[in-house]
């Protein structure tokens, strides 16, 4: 998988989004995702900090913060979703979908896995029928250590993720189904609506 396919896919995606995004009723802005304490607003006012906040301001917010990324994240989507409209944070999103932004370490992979799997907090937690293209998921799961998984914290003890519409599978136990897409949430330690993942450990997984 060259760069310049990684690149492709994140320019696809982002673009997909802000046509989603563009259709959503002003209420869904403010509908819970699958991100905890986060609605729909806050979620696109974290993706789009990169491109809208300079690199000497977001290390600022990080000493703000005690150099905890996941306060300074937290508090920049909520000071930055009150602070703009919809319309405005779908401008961020549109005017730099092929902007070159990529996390500290993450390269493209890691610009793709960060928006795919955001994409799919919003998208998953309003109930919209919305799949990612496998290819593309497998990309992000292709990428996906055991530091990143150890990251979010999920407890994936004696339970094999068994994808039906990849070639892919992680860990050891018993089988745990569903769309890729739905297990790379798992990775991330989001629980998941009911009825999307099959198994006996399913529950364990859902809200």
């Amino acid at each position: 998988m060259t760069e310049d396919h990684l690149r492709d896919a994140l320019v696809t995606e982002r673009g997909e989004q802000a046509d989603l995004l563009a259709a959503l009723r002003p209420e869904q802005w403010d509908a819970p995702t699958l991100c905890d304490g986060w609605r729909v607003r806050e979620v696109v006012a974290h993706t789009t900090m990169p491109f809208r906040t300079s690199l000497g301001r977001t290390l600022l917010e990080l000493v703000k913060a005690r150099g905890d990324v996941n306060r300074m994240a937290d508090r920049c989507a909520r000071r930055d979703a009150a602070g703009l409209p919809p319309e405005r944070l779908l401008a961020s999103l549109r005017d730099n979908v092929a902007h070159p932004w990529t996390p500290p370490g993450g390269g493209v992979r890691g610009a793709l896995a960060h928006d795919v799997i955001h994409g799919l907090d919003i998208t998953v937690g309003l109930g919209l029928d919305r799949q990612v293209p496998p290819e593309r998921v497998a990309m992000v799961l292709a990428g996906m250590r055991p530091k990143n998984i150890a990251f979010f914290g999920t407890d994936l003890a004696g339970v094999t993720l068994r994808a039906t519409d990849l070639d892919w599978s992680h860990g050891e136990g018993t089988p745990l189904r569903g769309l890729a897409q739905d297990l790379l949430l798992v990775l991330c330690g989001r629980r998941l609506p009911p009825g999307r993942l099959t198994g006996e450990t399913a529950t364990r997984f859902s809200r």
